[in-house]
């Protein structure tokens, strides 16, 4: 506890603060200020209370007042980064406020229990997580996924985690033996598989090695690499989430590769931030900025090094829905937009504010599920103005939260991501070359 006071009273913490010029202009980039229309609920607000912490005006027996009302509504979308002309690190600062904040409130026995099934027992064991995803397949083939959305039984928090499962289909491949590139050899590299992605949406990853294969690469996939620890940060258990970053680091930098590619925007912001999270870590600081160095999102690499454009047409029109990671977070946006306007026939129309949160941020969805909704609501109006039948994501929270929102909006749309696009297009390429 001592610790955190002491980083926000710190001359660096103050040197991060003193970065906000107040001009405002990351009011209107604000998806909760959009909300709420509350200064406080702006990074500028926001910025403002941690002044106050920082300055000892607001005093330990009261951070779970308004602070931490304000601290926790934030969505850490880094909208406001992109958005100011100051460069002030709004994520470095929001940060500690969140697990100052988590070490002051006590959560009811629910949300305690949630959390260490969810953080602790579930998310660092992707074995557990497939076995959730059978059982949960189990409950959509069998009629009963449909009964109790029709009843509507459900609390709030659990009507919001059940709301974004995914159509499931439990296939999965083994990923222990290296994957051989496909034609001329162009490199090798290591590919995180993540834990809600293979659990969830375990296509997106095999159309991933596909596709880097294709391109030449050969893959491996290090087995006891385990969760980003993305979620853990979110809300404010920095300690777990350095644990899982020793144990990624450790296994994903034992292979001679050049480079470490993540196909989701929250986790590859998370895996390259490790040097932030482990900088005080004697054993792993240097570790951690040798494996941030290599990480890439696979848009990023693939942009870089496509040696198989698609070929195979796909009459379309989409729209890509930017992660709020990898666009504010990474600054990584032209590449996967690029990569879909060189698929054949494809239609790319963007978004009115492309730059705009889904609601998903991490575990918002399930944490304030009121909030993320009206969120979601604006981007499904959004996405419904484009008239596009494929709605395109390059992230897990992201990916789920469309589906929900495009089943929600009743549009007439599928949900992909950017690399299933591109393995489509291959596949179609393959069957013309058949014919």
């Amino acid at each position: 506890m001592s610790q955190i006071i002491e980083l926000l009273r710190s001359e660096e913490y103050r040197k991060k603060l003193d970065q906000c010029i107040h001009c405002g202009l990351c009011l209107q980039a604000c998806p909760t200020y959009d909300v709420f229309g509350t200064e406080m609920d702006s990074p500028r607000g926001r910025i403002a209370l941690m002044r106050a912490v920082h300055e000892g005006k607001i005093a330990e027996d009261r951070i779970n007042g308004a602070f931490a009302t304000h601290i926790t509504r934030c969505l850490a979308c880094r909208a406001c980064e992109t958005a100011c002309p100051s460069g002030v690190q709004y994520g470095a600062l929001l940060e500690p406020a969140r697990e100052l904040v988590e070490h002051h409130r006590t959560p009811s026995l629910a949300e305690r229990a949630l959390r260490w099934i969810g953080l602790h027992q579930l998310m660092p064991h992707r074995g557990r997580l497939k076995l959730m995803a059978s059982v949960l397949w189990l409950y959509q083939k069998t009629g009963l996924q449909s009964l109790v959305r029709r009843l509507n039984v459900l609390p709030p928090h659990l009507r919001a985690m059940e709301a974004i499962i995914p159509p499931l289909t439990p296939h999965y491949v083994d990923y222990s033996a290296p994957a051989p590139a496909v034609g001329e050899r162009h490199g090798r590299v290591a590919f995180v598989i993540g834990c809600v992605q293979e659990a969830f949406l375990a296509p997106v990853n095999q159309a991933t090695r596909r596709v880097l294969r294709r391109n030449g690469f050969e893959v491996i996939t290090p087995m006891m690499q385990t969760c980003c620890g993305a979620a853990h940060v979110h809300i404010g258990e920095r300690d777990a989430a350095r644990a899982l970053a020793r144990r990624n680091i450790d296994a994903l930098l034992a292979e001679d590769v050049m480079a470490i590619v993540v196909n989701a925007g929250g986790c590859g912001l998370a895996l390259k931030e490790y040097p932030h999270l482990l900088a005080d870590d004697p054993l792993y600081a240097e570790r951690a900025q040798r494996f941030a160095s290599l990480v890439r999102d696979v848009n990023e690499f693939l942009a870089d090094h496509l040696y198989r454009p698609p070929r195979g047409e796909m009459r379309i029109r989409a729209t890509y829905v930017d992660s709020c990671h990898l666009r504010h977070g990474q600054r990584v946006s032209r590449q996967p937009r690029d990569l879909l306007r060189s698929v054949p026939g494809l239609e790319l129309v963007e978004l009115r504010q492309p730059d705009r949160c889904c609601g998903s941020a991490g575990v918002y969805n399930i944490a304030q599920p009121e909030i993320a909704d009206q969120v979601l609501d604006a981007k499904m109006k959004d996405v419904a103005a484009t008239g596009a039948t494929l709605v395109v994501t390059s992230n897990t929270g992201c990916h789920l939260q469309l589906i929900a929102g495009v089943r929600k909006a009743g549009l007439n749309a599928r949900v992909m991501h950017v690399v299933e696009v591109l393995d489509e297009s291959y596949r179609r390429e393959q069957e013309v070359w058949r014919r």
